[in-house]
């Protein structure tokens, strides 16, 4: 009986604990030093696109919010990209490479899509607790915007105009 309630307060304190750790510990404010292949064999650094705005977003195909916001980061790619914007899109570690690769083909997703296989990048940007995850980077790689959640698409416009003209 003892051993029972010893167990529980444990897990209690752990349940309580986890909210306080994950509001103390802060997201890193610059880009990672990290290096990509994308699922077309495409060799990104992340480092060699400072000096341009950078989206990346975590997904994954199971996301319901993610799916539903392709359209809205295909239309920031689309209107973007040719003034300089550049886009990464980071399949989560639990998300099966080939419905990756089958929603990237079938959504005809115009920017690189990156399979996160070790949670490597999630690690490396985060810590990422959820899907969809949006990090804006400045020029200067320095964090700009970041969405746990659907971004909302005026906004994410306006951030991506005024970092494209500064």
């Amino acid at each position: 009986m003892n051993i029972s309630r010893w167990i529980k307060g444990l897990l209690f304190l752990a349940f309580i604990s986890l909210p306080l750790w994950m509001s103390i510990r802060k997201p890193a404010t610059h880009a990672p030093d990290v290096a990509f292949t994308t699922i077309t064999g495409e060799h990104i650094a992340l480092k060699a696109l400072q000096g341009k705005p950078v989206l990346v977003t975590f997904w994954a195909t199971n996301c319901q919010k993610c799916v539903e916001e392709i359209p809205d980061l295909i239309a920031l790619y689309k209107q973007f990209h040719e003034q300089g914007l550049e886009m990464i899109a980071i399949a989560m570690a639990y998300d099966q490479p080939n419905q990756v690769v089958a929603m990237t083909k079938d959504k005809q997703l115009p920017y690189a899509v990156v399979l996160d296989t070790s949670s490597t990048y999630a690690k490396s940007f985060g810590p990422i607790w959820g899907t969809p995850t949006t990090v804006l980077y400045g020029k200067d790689g320095n964090i700009a915007r970041r969405d746990v959640g659907a971004f909302e698409l005026k906004d994410m416009q306006t951030r991506i105009e005024q970092l494209l003209k500064g």
